[in-house]
């Protein structure tokens, strides 16, 4: 009787021992099961649902006079690319504040070169933030350069104050600008084919640095 008993006891006690092994075993599975079904994401969804340069001012709703001279010189296609580019935009009060009629003919296709000239003046290669930004000049996809001073804010050739900086675009970076900057070489009076009816003042924007392209 007493070894009926014992010998009893053993094949439960390996019963049990068997069921706590198999357990185990389907945790482990399940474990890995989750493991593999559940990778980490590599791109963070805001970065994939940025727009390029382009299309982050034209979202912005306040960058529409840029927008427009940037398609009618045919750079948006350009800045539409991989970049980096760094752009500093003027607003479309800043575009309004050029003397009137000045903003009319430059978006006329005689005066193309000169439009370029103008909005790449606007264009920095690479992604410039303003933690990056210091006293002194700075080259241009234009070829000439725009001098920055740093000293109360971000003032561009003395004449253009950066209002809002480091807005996100997937192929650079843009910062607001409040008003519209010229190439140091570029005389809008004599460089624009104006309309007849049409008489344009010399506008107040500062102009910039040194000319470093090859033209």
């Amino acid at each position: 009787m007493r070894k009926s008993v014992l010998a009893g006891l053993a094949i439960v006690a390996l019963t049990l021992t068997g069921c706590a092994a198999a357990e185990e075993e389907v945790a482990d599975t399940v474990d890995e099961t989750v493991v593999e079904e559940a990778p980490m994401e590599e791109t963070p969804m805001e970065e994939a649902a940025l727009g390029t340069v382009v299309d982050v001012a034209v979202a912005a709703g306040t960058f529409t006079t840029l927008a427009a001279a940037l398609e009618a010189a045919g750079l948006d296609e350009t800045l539409q690319g991989e970049g980096p580019f760094t752009v500093f935009a003027p607003t479309d009060e800043a575009f309004a504040a050029l003397p009137e009629g000045l903003l009319e003919a430059l978006l006329l296709p005689e005066n193309l070169e000169t439009l370029q000239a103008i909005l790449t003046y606007h264009v920095v290669a690479g992604a410039v933030f303003a933690a990056d930004v210091t006293t002194g000049d700075v080259a241009t996809l234009e070829g000439s350069t725009i001098a920055f001073d740093i000293t109360n804010g971000v003032v561009l050739n003395g004449a253009a104050t950066v209002t809002a900086a480091n807005v996100a675009a997937s192929n650079g970076v843009i910062h607001v600008i409040d008003a519209v900057i010229l190439p140091a070489d570029v005389d809008v009076i004599d460089a624009v084919i104006l309309p007849a009816d049409v008489d344009v003042e010399e506008p107040k924007s500062g102009k910039g640095g040194h000319d470093h392209s090859s033209h």
